[in-house]
């Protein structure tokens, strides 16, 4: 099954997470989209400035801190994604509880260590 996913918080620096969780995400097959500050490509996947209103997202990725996250509150709930993940770092009370209140599972985990344990 494949979940795609929308990595939010994409960068070009093969050094940040982001990065290094396309190039897995891709590398077991699952469809990504991506979003960031800076456009460019990443393991064939080009990486949007702009929030673009991608279809049949099932998992949504952050790498955004808690704050920079408020912009896409809104927007990630109207993807209607079956879970967002959020990554060391982006932990979000607020967000988590918009996103249950709207029905949207969320987990507070790692998406590098869910695709190397094979519980992604």
């Amino acid at each position: 099954m494949n979940q795609k996913t929308l990595v939010i918080g994409a960068s070009l620096k093969e050094n940040r997470y982001s990065n290094r969780a396309i190039k897995k995400l891709k590398a077991t097959n699952i469809d990504v989209v991506a979003i960031g500050l800076k456009k460019g490509t990443v393991a064939n996947v080009s990486i949007d400035t702009e929030k673009k209103m991608y279809e049949n997202v099932h998992t949504v990725t952050l790498y955004l801190n808690p704050k920079r996250q408020e912009e896409y509150y809104n927007y990630i709930i109207s993807l209607k994604p079956n879970r967002v993940i959020f990554n060391p770092g982006t932990e979000n009370m607020e967000f988590l509880k918009l996103l249950k209140e709207n029905n949207i599972k969320s987990e507070i985990a790692c998406t590098l260590v869910l695709l190397a344990t094979n519980q992604y």
